[in-house]
């Protein structure tokens, strides 16, 4: 047989178009989504519950945990889901006590978290604004509470 080689041109074409998958090409994974904005405000109700317990504030401390609760809600509802994974709730973490509980400093966490829901309201999507406002105004409540 003359003018025939070892390799054909098919056996080429084939060894061409299957190399990447011996090579065991993959795609890299996607990034992680974003943090979500509201994130920082659960932490920070979740803190603003365990100082006011320490400092014997127990209404304070059931409504800043209510807020870390529905704040929480929206997030894991934005959060987008990644095929595959499972969809169970986001655990609530635990958040250890103060160094320091002090009244003065439960006042100053609750401004600061007045302050934050209060600008997030005022840029956020109409179907967060609510919520942001609502954490704002009970913030300004508790604040009147404790005067």
């Amino acid at each position: 047989m003359i003018g025939r080689t070892a390799l054909s041109r098919r056996g080429v074409l084939l060894a061409a178009a299957t190399a990447p998958l011996a090579a065991g090409c993959t795609t890299p994974p996607p990034p992680p989504p974003p943090r979500d904005s509201l994130a920082d405000l659960v932490e920070a109700a979740r803190a603003d519950a365990a100082l006011a317990t320490a400092v014997g504030a127990t209404e304070t401390a059931a409504a800043r945990t209510q807020h870390a609760d529905k704040l929480q809600a929206e997030v894991d509802r934005a959060t987008p889901r990644v095929p595959g994974t499972s969809a169970s709730p986001t655990p609530t973490p635990s958040t250890p006590p103060p160094t320091n509980p002090s009244r003065e400093a439960l006042v100053t966490a609750l401004q600061t978290a007045q302050k934050q829901a209060g600008d997030l309201a005022a840029t956020a999507p109409t179907h967060r604004a609510g919520l942001l406002a609502s954490v704002s105004a009970g913030c300004a409540s508790l604040l009147d509470a404790l005067s």
